[in-house]
């Protein structure tokens, strides 16, 4: 029997986010230094807004090795990533569902954007972004129910 028609995961042509394993022969800054220079058109958009601490002062850096992954853009000091989704991220939920719990995991949050969103409405995508750091997790987040100090 053949393999599947379409391929769940990305090409290792593009790599964009690809998991990095045997078949990975660069490092990982490497790889992430050629996709810095092979940005996608929503990408470039976006990253000229994010530069500089141009949004709020926020210290964006864009395709930056994070555990096995490599995500677009991040904003380490406040642990906000923002992801860009091209067509073949529609096909591929499940690899973006488990990609997306393990920064998680990690104490980010991660914010996925359509690249048509980016080009067609960047005002919009960087206003929810604003909103999304304006509510910075707490550092030291509230013991559940139970798992205070002074409990007997």
């Amino acid at each position: 029997m053949r393999g599947p028609l379409l391929q769940i995961y990305p090409s290792p042509l593009r790599g964009e986010g690809r998991v990095r394993g045997v078949s990975f022969r660069e490092s990982p800054r490497d790889y992430a230094r050629n996709l810095r220079h092979r940005q996608t058109d929503a990408e470039r958009r976006l990253w000229s807004r994010l530069r500089d601490r141009r949004l709020v002062g926020a210290k964006f850096a864009r395709q930056v090795p994070i555990g096995p992954y490599i995500v677009d853009f991040c904003c380490r000091e406040l642990k906000l990533i923002v992801e860009l989704d091209g067509g073949r991220h529609a096909i591929q939920a499940a690899y973006d569902a488990e990609r997306t719990a393990l920064l998680e995991r990690l104490g980010y949050r991660v914010m996925r954007f359509w690249d048509n969103e980016v080009l067609g409405n960047t005002e919009g995508v960087l206003i929810r972004i604003v909103e999304t750091l304006a509510t910075r997790p707490s550092p030291r987040p509230s013991p559940r129910r139970g798992e205070g100090e002074g409990r007997v």
